[in-house]
């Protein structure tokens, strides 16, 4: 008897240590794609504040180059073709916005590369001031991007990896989708030199 009750207690303790292993892990799950949401929220103002920036230098490089006509509507097409699609997907990610939001870099840069003929524009501070506002929103968009991934891909591995998939599909969580840019052009960090202002400008 004393056999048995001793059974029952170490059962006991093991689905005691089970829900408590469970519980546990379905709460870190959570708390890994809740890291994915916001620092999915972080490329996102970042995109926007892009969308935003892309306009003003537009007009700005319009003004002064005229000849550049297609890719200026190259440009404010890709722009109005990602803000679709995030509004589509309710600004969340997938593969076909990431597709988007590298041909939308792609095009800026070829815009920034074909102002270099237009030494007037080059030294124009209000396009200095914008180009630099790109630039640096570029930088955050890339950082926030490898911090996203990164936490993408802890959060597949955890919910791929035993024993914690068999939580991870009772609790349907899904495998988060990472934002790529797979165009190697688009990879490489863009080299542009504007030169220096002239004096008293």
């Amino acid at each position: 008897m004393s056999m048995l009750l001793s059974l029952i207690g170490i059962l006991l303790i093991l689905v005691l240590v089970a829900i408590l292993w469970g519980v546990s892990a379905y709460n870190s799950l959570v708390k890994a794609r809740n890291v994915i949401q916001e620092s999915w929220r972080q490329i996102d103002v970042e995109l926007n504040r892009r969308y935003d920036l892309i306009p003003n230098l537009v007009e700005t490089v319009r003004g002064y180059a005229s000849h550049e006509r297609g890719v200026l509507e190259k440009v404010t097409s890709l722009r109005q073709n990602a803000m679709a699609l995030a509004a589509q997907v309710q600004g969340a990610p997938n593969e076909q916005r990431a597709a988007a939001e590298s041909a939308l870099t792609e095009a800026v840069r070829g815009l920034m590369v074909s102002v270099e003929s237009y030494p007037n524009l080059k030294s124009n501070t209000n396009y200095l001031e914008l180009q630099r506002e790109l630039a640096d929103t570029e930088d955050r968009i890339a950082a926030s991007r490898r911090f996203y991934n990164a936490n993408v891909r802890d959060y597949n591995t955890r919910i791929e990896s035993v024993p914690t998939n068999i939580i991870a599909g009772m609790g349907k969580f899904e495998r988060a989708t990472y934002f790529e840019v797979n165009d190697p052009t688009v990879r490489q960090a863009p080299t542009v030199n504007f030169g220096q202002p002239p004096a008293g400008a």
